[in-house]
Parts: C-alpha cells; sequence; structure tokens
C-alpha cells in the first residue's frame, strides 16, 4: 500500500511541474508604452527601486491598478509603472512587450496647425521620417494621439503625425501654444503625517490621491510645454507657508492646489475654489469650465474659498476638490487611473485656456 501511494504522489507531482503556464494575456488587459523609457519599480512609488524598464511601442499586461500607477509584466521584467505612459490597446502577442500589432484609438476631430512649416512625419516622434508638412491655419482632421503626438489627415488623404504643441484643438479645443514658457506650480494637498479625508468605504488616503493625480497633471503640462514646479514629490507635508514660498518664490504664473472632499451625507462631485474675485476667479472659472465638459463626475462649479494657500498667494491661484471620499461611488471612480488622467486633462486645459 505504501508504495502504491507513493507511487500515487509521484506521478501527481509530475502532473504539477509539467502543468503549462496560463497565457499571460489571460492575467490581464494589454497596455503600450508611450514614452521612450519608462522605469519599472519595486512598488507604486516615485522614490522606490528601479528594477528594469520599458520602452515605447513594447506591450505590457496589467494586472492591478493602484493611485495611478499601474502593476505590469513584460516579457523579462515585472513591477509598477506610472499610469499616465500607458495606453491600452487591442493589441495582441505572444509575449508582452514583442508585439507591434496595436490599434489607435480612432476620436475623429477637426484642428488646426498653429505654426509655419510643421513637419508630418511617418510615426509619433523626430525618429520617423518626414512625409510632407502642414503650415499654419491648415485644417487637419484628428485620428488620434500618443505620447505627445496626434494622428491626423490632411486635406490630400495622407495620414502621418504632428506634434501636438503644434496642433489647437487635438486636446479638446486646448492649445498647448498658450503654456509654452509658463511656469505652474502645482500642490499636492496633504502628506506626511496628515492624510487628508480618508475615504469611509475603501479607506483611501487623500494624500496618495493628490500625489498621484499632480503627477500626472505635471506630466500633461510638461507635454504641452509648461515648466513646472511640485511642492512635494513624496510622502512629506510642507508647511502652507512653504507651499505659498514656493509659488511666490518660482515667480510662478499660476499655482493649483489639488484635493478630495468630504462632507456629511451623499455629496458628490467636483468643486474649484478661488479667493480673490480680481487675482483668482478667472483661474477658477477657466479650470472649472474644463472640468464641467465631463471627467466622470459632475462639477458643483466654483466657490470663494478663505484658504492659506490661496489668500497668501500673490500668484493667481486655485483649489480643486476633484470627488468626494465621503461618497462611496465618488471614492471607487476617483481611485482609478483613466479617472486621474482626465482630470489632469482637464485642469490642463483649463490652464490653456487661462492664458489664453
Amino acid at each position: 500500500m505504501r508504495r502504491i501511494v507513493l507511487g500515487a504522489l509521484a506521478i501527481i507531482m509530475i502532473v504539477i511541474v509539467i502543468l503549462p503556464e496560463p497565457a499571460i494575456a489571460e492575467a490581464g488587459t494589454y497596455y503600450k508604452v508611450v514614452a521612450d523609457s519608462l522605469n519599472v519599480r519595486e512598488q507604486p512609488d516615485p522614490e522606490a527601486n528601479v528594477v528594469g524598464s520599458v520602452k515605447a511601442g513594447d506591450l505590457v499586461v496589467v494586472s492591478d491598478e493602484r493611485f495611478g500607477w499601474m502593476k505590469v509584466r513584460a516579457s523579462d521584467v515585472s513591477g509598477w509603472v506610472a499610469g499616465y505612459y500607458l495606453r491600452k490597446t487591442n493589441g495582441t502577442a505572444a509575449v508582452a512587450g514583442k508585439s507591434d500589432k496595436v490599434q489607435i484609438a480612432s476620436a475623429e476631430k477637426q484642428a488646426t496647425v498653429l505654426a509655419d512649416a510643421v513637419r508630418f512625419r511617418e510615426g509619433p516622434g523626430t525618429g520617423y521620417n518626414v512625409i510632407g508638412s502642414v503650415n499654419k491655419g491648415d485644417g487637419v482632421t484628428v485620428l488620434g494621439s500618443e505620447g505627445g503626438w496626434v494622428r491626423a489627415r490632411i486635406d490630400n488623404g495622407t495620414i502621418g503625425w504632428i506634434s501636438a504643441q503644434y496642433v489647437g484643438g487635438a486636446q479638446g479645443g486646448a492649445s498647448s501654444r498658450s503654456l509654452r514658457g509658463k511656469v505652474i506650480v502645482i500642490d499636492p494637498g496633504h502628506g506626511g503625517d496628515d492624510p487628508g479625508m480618508i475615504g469611509t468605504k475603501l479607506e483611501t488616503l487623500e494624500k496618495e490621491l493628490t500625489l498621484s493625480t499632480s503627477t500626472l497633471l505635471a506630466d500633461r503640462l510638461r507635454a504641452m510645454g509648461a515648466k513646472v514646479i511640485l511642492t512635494r514629490t513624496k510622502d512629506v507635508k510642507p508647511k502652507l507657508s512653504e507651499r505659498v514660498s514656493i509659488s511666490e518664490s518660482a515667480g510662478a504664473d499660476a499655482f493649483v492646489s489639488v484635493h478630495y472632499n468630504s462632507a456629511k451625507g451623499n455629496t458628490s462631485g467636483t468643486l474649484t475654489f478661488y479667493y480673490s474675485k480680481n487675482k483668482d476667479e478667472s483661474l477658477a472659472r477657466a479650470i472649472e469650465g474644463r472640468l464641467a465638459k465631463g471627467i466622470g463626475l459632475k462639477s458643483n462649479g466654483i466657490s470663494f474659498g478663505d484658504l492659506y494657500v490661496l489668500r497668501e498667494n500673490d500668484t493667481p491661484a486655485a483649489l480643486v476638490e476633484l470627488g468626494f471620499l465621503s461618497n462611496e461611488k465618488d471614492e471607487k471612480l476617483v481611485r482609478t487611473d483613466s479617472y486621474q488622467r482626465d482630470a489632469a486633462d482637464a485642469i490642463a486645459a483649463g490652464l490653456a485656456d487661462y492664458f489664453e
């Protein structure tokens, strides 16, 4: 009997060993890398150790998402990357990171070229061949976008790529031209021993959301030509006076403080605060105008706020509350990378509107 049992166990062990590993495509969703080189880190933290990198065009499988970071698996590395640099794709691959079968989602809209002799290229980057040029005032049909480039069709039917900074209307009507050279301070609220609001259902920490959203916003603004300064880039808590001092010392053109809200009851949506009607209100109104166009939550408009970072700031300043962590629906939504990216894009577009 003992010999039979041992033999059965041996067979089971062999079966376990030779069973094929499930295809990684079943573990998550494919995304395409849109940064030239993207660090992969051990943890969802900009200070975490780098364990490898992926490059533009690589396909990765995403298995988890946390506060603007995505857990990915490529052919030879796995870990966490900033979600802003990934785009969901219908591409397929036997091994993630080794296929170029990627479709760019169609999103046709009309746009206008903002400069003369803008090069029209075969792909989204300066390394691709030039196939023509377009001039200021020319109309193009935008078919998609990727990593700061716009895929467009011109009047003669040719399809190619143009740097997004030279295309007005490609980002929902906001021109990146108005942000070139502007100094913008982004203030991720709370931090360190101050968690801010804590979600009532999922115990989401406001300080983590504000940092991840602000990082996405900073990346978006830099892609539009702005110089961006963050009042914090990790889990620390600058004093309110230090946040204001950073803005004033930099000679900033605008200051935006990013927060998430809480209230009694089931209040939902975004809210944008200003302090001075002369200095701040137009900035708050421009940002709210973009948030109101739709990021997944309704806009509650703009409101006067006697808040230190607004009141004591000589720079035009606004404070945005991007959802209520006391509302279960809001809390679940604002944790997602897609919501935070949409919010960042809306704020960036509002800033562009303000400077125009």
